[in-house]
């Protein structure tokens, strides 16, 4: 995204040498050059953002490649830097791995009554976590509570019942109606009867939900709200999502990463390996824990017994690695003592020597 804005704010800059078309005949034009290339990255990360400045540093040739070399072939930079070049992400409506398609196809996952488990990420495993009236794998059930009031090859609509009648007017199911303030409209009209029904009750029994982000509405859309839920902010016309994991202070602790969620948000636990983290896993550390470094952009476990400087250094004695450390064992039928792991003919032997008797393996 700074990239992009990056973009945008260079859009109608020059060289500034005041000989534009000198300089562009001869430097090549400013829209295309490095110059302008080296604009936008200093644009990119705060000075004191490590982790952004580090990411910048490790990737600046492969930004350099696709802006000299093949920008006009792939001209989505989030495609090709972080989908298939990083792979660090999917593209929207797929997840996981190898970017799947999400539950429901890839355009409409979850038949739009959902989210997508993992959605435009290397995490998740696709399946649908339904918005509330929906259920099934692909959400396209109604709760109880709720009734179908559209279903077709492609729409699943389902409405909130509030319990006067399981039948209802031919009209909505027409017209279709949904909730005002104080009174109900079919489409731009509000004086509809059925025989031996008013307006009023067959309003109050069938009110189709309004959108989530609305308290009160008077239509189907975020558009429509006469007030926004909690967790919602009226935006252009619309109720849209609070981001909460944006706050300052961040409202998760230093071992936790936020996840926003419509309306409200989770804090989920960091991976084991870090200390601090952004997100699920160990390649979002932040820091790595002792006994852990960062290897192919993740904290993975050091493998103490492996390196140039011995861990175990009494003689004979045998180094296992474990997770974050690791411990030092002599041989099965070796004594320990101080210096070295003893084979059991010098241990009688030193016993012999030494009137001070060393406790055993067990008792140490």
């Amino acid at each position: 995204d700074k990239f992009n804005q990056g973009m945008v704010d260079t859009a109608k800059k020059n060289f500034g040498g005041g000989n534009t078309a000198w300089e562009e005949k001869t430097l090549s034009k400013y829209e295309s050059s490095e110059i302008r290339l080296l604009e936008i990255l200093e644009g990119l990360c705060e000075s004191s953002d490590f982790e952004c400045n580090q990411m910048l540093e490790a990737q600046e040739e492969h930004l350099e490649a696709w802006w000299l070399q093949l920008k006009s072939e792939y001209p989505d930079l989030f495609e090709w830097f972080c989908v298939k070049t990083l792979k660090v992400c999917c593209s929207p409506g797929t997840y996981g791995p190898d970017c799947l398609a999400c539950q429901g196809g890839s355009q409409r996952p979850c038949s739009g009554n959902g989210h997508c488990s993992g959605d435009g990420s290397r995490q998740g495993d696709g399946s649908c976590r339904c918005h509330m009236g929906y259920q099934g794998p692909l959400c396209t059930d109604c709760m109880d509570g709720y009734f179908s009031s559209l279903r077709n090859e492609t729409h699943s609509i389902c409405t909130v019942r509030t319990g006067l009648s399981d039948s209802y007017p031919p009209c909505c199911l027409s017209l279709g109606c949904w909730r005002g303030v104080g009174h109900a409209w079919i489409r731009g009209r509000n004086t509809h009867t059925q025989p031996g029904y008013s307006s009023r009750v067959w309003i109050a029994a069938f009110s189709p939900a309004c959108d989530e982000s609305c308290k009160t509405c008077s239509g189907l859309t975020n558009r429509d709200c006469g007030e926004c839920e909690v967790g919602w902010v009226l935006d252009e016309g619309a109720c849209v999502d609070v981001d909460e994991c944006a706050a300052e202070p961040p409202p998760c602790s230093a071992a936790q990463f936020c996840k926003n969620a419509n309306g409200s948000y989770t804090c989920e636990e960091c991976d084991s390996s870090c200390v601090g983290c952004t997100g699920e896993g160990p390649g979002n550390c932040k820091e790595c824990i002792s006994g852990y470094a960062r290897e192919h952009g993740q904290c993975a476990d050091v493998d103490e017994c492996s390196l140039a400087e011995k861990a175990c250094v009494r003689k004979h004695e045998n180094c296992y690695n474990t997770p974050g450390s690791y411990v030092c064992v002599c041989p099965d039928g070796f004594e320990e003592t101080e210096d070295a792991c003893v084979p059991p003919a010098e241990a009688e032997a030193t016993e012999g020597e030494s009137p001070t008797q060393l406790p055993s393996r067990e008792d140490l």
